[in-house]
């Protein structure tokens, strides 16, 4: 019987998934797959559902029931698409579920960084306020936004909320062309003086082949040692070796990443390193309010139905 299969359910933990199982066909749901367990999990599947699984070249190969991969995120560079094109396969993925959340992680971890909100509550609970002479305890240096340029790096629909909400705190936006264009477009800068002029410089690109390891030790020198490095888009637009080095010899004021390149990443990862300072990292939660979270089923669940009707919606 056709099925609709979601390999890694545990990845949209605490939802309403109503949507899914109203739909015509079954729903059979995995917390987990494990690379060697998706063949088998898939062999009578029609929909396959997932959010970070791998599904190569090789594997769509060998499932001649799949028709429609739908994918509980934007990004695609788990689908191998040329391969599914070449199996007849459509691929479908979820877009502007997060348009609220990411911008509002962005501004949090930009905030927590400037406000010194981890350092200083760690001081009240070690009693640094309650041991105080005054009615304050200074012992963190605090930055104000207001006045600071707000270097985009990629002015898509989630660069631009973000770019709204570092308006509202009073920061210049500075706009930033592609890498390598020859063309400026106008109101935009060219890459390097965006990044020339950044007091924050914040990245809302995808992840491409072009663009990997965007910001290197060669990148990373046109900012300015005030600068500090905001990335709430994928983890492999840094070169994390580079921006760890960069923050220990002071070249930067500091890093915000809700993203790494290897997630999850392991122990000895060069960002995580107490030696790096000024570095302040969330676990690549920024997509995922309940509220964005329910968005993606709901999207889902309309990706398959207009894939049935012969409408389908969000192909890639």
């Amino acid at each position: 019987m056709s099925q609709l299969v979601f390999l890694d359910q545990a990845t949209l933990p605490d939802v309403d998934l109503s949507p899914l199982q109203q739909l015509s066909l079954p729903l059979r749901s995995y917390p987990h797959t494990a690379p060697d367990e998706v063949l088998t999990r898939l062999a009578d599947a029609t929909v396959a559902i997932v959010n970070k699984v791998v599904l190569n070249a090789a594997t769509l190969a060998l499932l001649p029931n799949l028709k429609l991969i739908c994918v509980t995120a934007t990004g695609i560079n788990n689908i191998d698409l040329v391969a599914a094109q070449r199996a007849g396969i459509t691929v479908c993925n979820a877009r502007d579920y997060a348009q609220h959340t990411v911008p509002q992680q962005a501004m949090a971890l930009l905030l927590g960084l400037f406000n010194q909100i981890a350092p200083y509550h760690q001081a009240v609970q070690q009693g640094a306020w309650s041991r105080s002479s005054q009615f304050c305890w200074l012992g963190y240096p605090i930055r104000q936004l207001a006045g600071l340029n707000f270097s985009v790096v990629g002015y898509g629909g989630l660069g631009q909320a973000t770019a709204q909400l570092a308006a509202a705190f009073g920061m210049n936006i500075l706009i930033a062309e592609r890498p390598g264009s020859a063309m400026i477009r106008p109101g935009r800068l060219s890459f390097r003086e965006a990044l020339q002029q950044a007091d924050v410089l914040s990245l809302h690109c995808p992840a491409t082949a072009d663009n990997q390891q965007l910001l290197n030790s060669e990148t990373l020198s046109w900012l300015k040692p005030s600068a500090v490095v905001l990335n709430t888009a994928r983890g492999s637009l840094i070169d994390a070796n580079a921006l760890a080095q960069a923050l220990r010899n002071g070249q930067l004021a500091g890093a915000a990443l809700d993203v790494l390149d290897i997630e999850p990443p392991p122990p000895d990862h060069p960002l995580l390193q107490p030696d790096v300072p000024n570095i302040l990292i969330s676990p690549h939660v920024g997509w995922a309010s309940q509220q964005a979270m329910q968005a993606l089923v709901e999207q889902t669940a309309d990706n398959i139905r207009s894939f049935f009707t012969g409408t389908p919606k969000r192909c890639c």
